[in-house]
């Protein structure tokens, strides 16, 4: 039996925070736009285009436009919203299930929601490069849309870390408070301390831990209250962006919160102290505009179109690439020369461009929504995602979720383009082919699908991540 968004949305309980299922929607919705708009084709002939076209990123061909990043670089708050998300539901299933069995009960019902469309996305664009390859099919914007489109895979693999660490972390959260999330930020300062001043190598990696753990944790803090505390908010602000802008002034580290092409340092791949204090002054500002926007989603239209939201934005999110590509296909076809990156005619075409790329993904959406919603048995408990109470093998849980990040990660590295010639990536200490990333996530999915909370239920409805 279906439910619709009507019914969902009159369900949500009145002690339901609207504002952190808000944040959620767009957080996801500012990064698919940014990439629709940072996106840039150059088929000018000598160029990136001399053996295709190539695909570029308008803050590049503009470096005026890179303090956007300080606003479109949002991931952050996604990081901090699961962070929310992740202590309630943890803390929901602590309360009925026996300890031995929550944290493989609490692993598989995260990552069956999530990964679910990630599976599918997979499978669906390794067919096709392996039957584009079969026929021969070789070089132009195929080429480049196999070697990009799992490229957003990437905060996936680091998101599955941070909910297999969430039961370790939230112990250390309810034990020392803002002392875990000082010792993160501490963390974070000391890596980057050993990497710029005294050229410790590989030490820089550690920072994909300790950065996404700091903002993360701030979502505990955000589930007990503590952020909410008059001027708190103001302070994580004024504090993250004035180390944010002292940072870039004073350091090594880049204007650009997203990686730019040929540059030696990005914020972002892998994350620094100041992309730490970009997330602390985004998180301070979103809690700043809690009040009016609570009282925004009163409204039941409003709410109403983000339990709509809620309900697709992974999906959106998986196949935004696609369709932005697929547009640009398009334009090739009826146009082999496309105008310069950044010209008059380029920024003409970018409103019917967007337009153009937001139907092509609802069509996806309408073809693969299905595959995000949760089991009936989530549904039914009004989509707290934490599973029914049930045994499992914890050592399992934590292979499969291992595996799963691997995999993940291993796929946004690689790609699927040359998948018949064996191109790799190196991921940490070795290298990963396409063929073998696919098996480590498949093979972990299948593990934590075998762990946790027993029945698998039909696909129901839900209302949101948590």
């Amino acid at each position: 039996m279906t439910t619709s968004v009507r019914e969902l949305a009159e369900a949500t309980p009145g002690t339901r925070d609207r504002y952190v299922d808000l944040l959620r929607v767009a957080s996801l919705g500012t990064v698919v736009l940014g990439h629709w708009l940072m996106a840039t084709v150059d088929t000018t002939p000598g160029g990136t285009a001399a053996r295709g076209p190539g695909v570029g990123n308008l803050l590049a061909a503009v470096p005026e436009l890179q303090p956007l990043t300080w606003l479109l670089q949002i991931m952050p708050v996604f990081f901090f919203v699961g962070g929310f998300s992740h202590a309630l539901s943890y803390r929901s299933l602590s309360r009925r299930t026996p300890a031995e069995a929550r944290y493989p009960a609490f692993v598989r019902a995260r990552l069956q929601r999530l990964l679910r469309p990630v599976m599918v996305f997979v499978c669906v664009w390794g067919a096709a490069a392996l039957l584009s390859q079969l026929a021969g099919a070789d070089g132009g914007l195929a080429d480049v849309t196999f070697r990009l489109v799992t490229q957003p895979l990437w905060f996936i693999g680091v998101y599955l870390a941070m909910v297999a660490l969430t039961p370790p972390m939230l112990r250390l959260h309810e034990r020392y408070g803002w002392g875990a999330f000082g010792a993160l930020v501490a963390a974070a300062a000391a890596v980057d301390v050993l990497r710029f001043a005294l050229g410790v190598p590989f030490v820089e990696f550690l920072n994909f831990a300790f950065v996404w753990l700091a903002v993360h944790q701030l979502g505990f803090l955000r589930a007990d209250g503590r952020l909410l505390a008059r001027g708190a908010p103001l302070a994580l602000a004024a504090g993250g962006l004035a180390g944010a802008v002292t940072l870039v002034a004073l350091g090594p580290y880049p204007l650009s919160m997203v990686g730019m092409p040929g540059e030696k340092v990005s914020n972002m791949a892998p994350p620094t102290l100041a992309l730490l204090c970009h997330g602390l002054w985004l998180t301070g500002a979103v809690e700043l505009l809690r009040r009016p926007a609570a009282r925004l989603l009163e409204r039941p239209k409003v709410w109403r179109a983000v339990v709509a939201a809620n309900g697709v934005v992974m999906t959106a999110f998986l196949w935004h690439l696609t369709a932005m590509l697929g547009v640009y296909g398009a334009m090739l076809t009826l146009d082999p020369r496309l105008p310069e990156p950044a010209s008059a005619a380029w920024w003409a075409q970018v409103p019917p461009r967007l337009a153009a790329a937001a139907l092509v993904t609802a069509l996806l959406i309408a073809v693969f929504r299905r595959f995000e919603r949760p089991s009936a048995a989530a549904a039914g408990r009004g989509g707290d995602g934490t599973g029914t109470p049930g045994g499992g093998s914890g050592p399992v849980a934590a292979l499969g979720v291992t595996l799963c990040l691997f995999g993940v990660l291993g796929m946004s590295m690689v790609g699927f383009a040359g998948l018949l010639e064996g191109r790799t990536a190196m991921l940490v200490a070795f290298r990963v082919s396409a063929p073998v990333a696919v098996a480590m996530a498949l093979a972990g999915w299948l593990l934590v699908e075998r762990t946790g909370p027993g029945g698998r239920g039909r696909p129901g409805p839900r209302l949101t991540e948590r």
